[in-house]
């Protein structure tokens, strides 16, 4: 029988014994699943197997290219030495000049130590290369940023923030990628005291800016007020403890943070740390304690940012009428929706294939877009407030619902508007390094594009 006959789900066969190689049209199906079946037949032995997404990594994802031409001898000079001469000595004069005469004002550095990848966990720089060059894509993708990947072989946070440092004077700004709490805190808190570019730790505020941009229009389906309602939250790693903050400067009155040891209240002693200490002064006003799906009963918001199944469906039935579960952990989140579509009016999760994905797409390439185009020293909450405005904001009265409180992220709306918001809250709050434009500037600049 012919493997053709035996296999539909193979993107491709490739025959070495054969003067030709057949492409054989297949489904989907893993790689290791596939490799089985071949070999399961008499007289076939695998000798590679490859996918689609192994085929879109080969070499890499990402690639450095020239924006100038070099076909003449003046070109050269100019590009090159000794022309460039006079450029260096241009920002040797006056080191501000690198923001319009470098890469500087539109790149950054995406850093890893690869201690928190995705849901895989510590598996150190090597293996955390794909996922930052896909960040990087997606910086380029949708906020027109150059971003490079830099994945450092150490997870000693002195190690990083010095390193970091070092190489800041070639970037606008940088990114912290998928760095493990509470390592995270220290080294975000130490950048910023030291560099005076942007750092931004996307697992911290992207997630926290989606999550309240899609709590304020949930909100406004279930018509309650943000400071009335009680919220219940799992997870007090980088991403909770940010969204907690966050949430409580739009005005949250009443969070409780869960961990693993249970609520997290001023005085407990099981698995603090100085962050979870902090934190605990900032919220549970009432000092609940106990396991977090007996701490659901009466609450009107849940928000997951933890593991999978830690959620009891008959614990949701417990809240308060029209309910708000944001069950994020990925790739299974804490409570599937299916189990509690009886219980919960809103439902989101971090998945792409349930209504209403909170993904932090929403919100870096727009943030860092903003930041980048003022130049500012770094993103305040101001910022960040902005940021969550802008994208619940692309939601309208007429599409908003109880399966579309979040926008999608194809919508190419989003990051310009978040980057204009962003922009405008680093100007009014003295973050800016570089001048707000006028219209007189605006008109200068049409008619110096228009002479050229």
């Amino acid at each position: 029988m012919a493997i053709s006959e035996r296999l539909t789900s193979l993107a491709r066969v490739r025959m070495p014994w054969s003067a030709t190689s057949r492409l054989m049209p297949t489904t989907k199906a893993t790689p290791s699943a596939s490799s089985n079946r071949v070999n399961s037949m008499e007289g076939v032995r695998v000798v590679h197997v490859s996918d689609r997404t192994f085929l879109m990594h080969l070499g890499g994802k990402i690639e450095v290219k020239s924006k100038i031409p070099i076909r003449t001898r003046d070109d050269l000079s100019m590009a090159y030495t000794p022309g460039v001469a006079r450029v260096c000595m241009a920002i040797a004069e006056d080191p501000a000049k690198a923001w319009n005469l470098t890469i500087k004002r539109n790149t950054i550095a995406v850093v890893s130590d690869g201690s928190a990848v995705l849901g895989l966990g510590n598996i150190g720089p090597f293996a955390a290369m794909p996922v930052m060059e896909g960040k990087c894509m997606l910086f380029k993708e949708f906020g027109g940023i150059d971003a490079f990947p830099i994945c450092l072989d150490t997870q000693d946070p002195e190690a990083i923030i010095e390193t970091v440092a070092r190489i800041a004077p070639a970037f606008g700004g940088i990114n912290l990628e998928d760095i493990s709490a509470p390592r995270c805190f220290v080294v975000e808190d130490a950048l910023r005291e030291r560099i005076d570019i942007p750092v931004f730790h996307d697992d911290q505020h992207g997630t926290a800016i989606v999550v309240l941009a899609a709590l304020t229009n949930a909100l406004r389906v279930v018509d309650k007020s943000i400071d009335s309602v009680r919220i219940v939250m799992l997870g007090a790693g980088a991403a909770g403890v940010a969204c907690a903050k966050i949430m409580l400067a739009a005005g949250v009155r009443d969070i409780v943070l869960c961990d693993r040891e249970g609520a997290i209240y001023r005085g407990r002693r099981e698995g603090m740390n100085a962050f979870k200490e902090q934190i605990a002064h900032e919220t549970n006003p009432n000092g609940l304690r106990g396991d977090v799906n007996d701490l659901l009963a009466g609450a009107d918001v849940f928000v997951g940012v933890s593991g999978p199944g830690l959620i009891r469906p008959s614990a949701v039935a417990t809240m308060a009428k029209d309910a708000i579960v944001f069950a994020m952990a990925n790739p299974t989140p804490e409570v599937m929706p299916e189990e509690i579509r009886d219980y919960a009016r809103i439902i989101a999760t971090g998945r792409s294939d349930y209504p209403n994905q909170i993904n932090n797409l929403l919100a870096f390439p727009g943030v860092m877009r903003g930041a980048l185009d003022c130049q500012a020293r770094f993103v305040n909450e101001a910022m960040k407030m902005a940021a969550a405005r802008a994208i619940a904001a692309v939601v309208s009265d007429a599409e908003l619902g109880e399966e579309y409180i979040i926008p999608s992220v194809f919508n190419r709306r989003i990051a310009p508007e978040v980057a204009e918001a962003v922009k405008a809250a680093a100007y009014e709050t003295g973050v800016a390094r570089r001048g707000r434009p006028t219209s007189e500037d605006e008109e200068s600049l049409a008619t110096l594009v228009g002479a050229i």
